[in-house]
């Protein structure tokens, strides 16, 4: 059986004045092992009136993972956490069954992943926590620079927790650089190019990928191994996970499984103390209010 290899590309959108490019989730493919949402925001430089600012809003079933490259955003949260993210760091914000919080640039540069992990059932309805994770493992691989975000890598074991088995590795190289990376043949993986362009060639795939900007390369389960290659300066991001069997319904802020879920928390935002989602004090603006609530279907 061939490797199933697919090119995904990303929309182009805008958060809290960050240009984006959103891989994840698409209409070709929703989710990739539990990563179920995936964000390019910037590199961009925005005058100080335009800087990123994100008022308070709610999330559940889901955690939220900021990987920062350049820049500097306050967090705060339902919690009473708050906490400044800077280049080479994470944020890992576990909703569990509900919470709030706004995200504030400090810095007129800004570049970052934000990423949102699916919780299995076992984990929806937890108590919500915030961590902070300032270092994270290095290793260099065939001229690139690799950063273990979450999961096993190389001998390797990245700090920050998961709930279902995960990959996340950033990789970047300042030039040419050709390097062979062993993958768990058990997950599904995707290339989520960053920056400059690579050609990667999956093991078990005859054709040579060349991803640019924009665009994600799904690779399927049962694939060992894939040679990266890239002949200038380059940045992307290697994701993996185990299937799921059913991809999670997202609406909004919200990962869950019934449309009547989405409702429900829509209607607990919608007061004024925020129900299950809290207040995030310290915040100087409105929280944003919650849409209108469309006809929803199970994936």
């Amino acid at each position: 059986m061939s490797l199933h290899i697919e090119r995904i590309t990303s929309h182009i959108g805008d958060v809290g004045g960050i240009p984006i490019q959103r891989a994840l989730p698409s209409k070709a493919r929703r989710i990739i092992g539990a990563w179920c949402f995936a964000d390019h925001a910037g590199p961009a430089t925005l005058p100080p009136e335009r800087r990123m600012n994100v008022g308070p809003h709610p999330h559940t079933g889901l955690s939220t993972f900021s990987w920062m490259i350049e820049g500097e955003i306050l967090h705060r949260d339902s919690l009473g956490s708050e906490q400044v993210l800077r280049p080479g760091q994470v944020n890992l914000m576990t909703a569990g069954r509900g919470i709030s919080h706004s995200e504030e640039s400090l810095s007129d540069r800004i570049h970052l992943a934000q990423l949102w992990i699916a919780l299995p059932d076992a984990e929806r309805e937890r108590a919500p926590t915030f961590q902070h994770f300032a270092e994270l493992p290095r290793c260099s691989i065939g001229g690139f620079d690799g950063t273990l975000l979450v999961g096993e890598l190389d001998g390797l074991r990245s700090p920050v927790p998961s709930f279902t088995p995960l990959l996340g590795v950033d990789l970047v190289a300042d030039g040419p650089a050709d390097a062979v990376l062993k993958l768990d043949a058990g997950f599904e993986h995707g290339l989520m190019l960053l920056e400059g362009e690579i050609e990667a060639a999956p093991a078990g795939h005859e054709a040579v990928e060349t991803i640019a900007p924009g665009t994600l390369l799904y690779i399927g389960p049962g694939c060992e191994s894939v040679e990266l290659r890239c002949s200038a300066a380059s940045r992307l991001l290697l994701l993996g996970g185990e299937p799921w069997g059913q991809p999670p319904l997202l609406w909004w802020n919200f990962v869950g499984r019934e449309p009547a879920e989405m409702q429900d928390w829509a209607m607990d935002w919608a007061r004024e103390d925020g129900g299950r989602f809290g207040v995030v004090q310290g915040y100087n603006g409105p929280r944003i209010a919650v849409p209108p609530v469309p006809a929803l279907r199970k994936p």
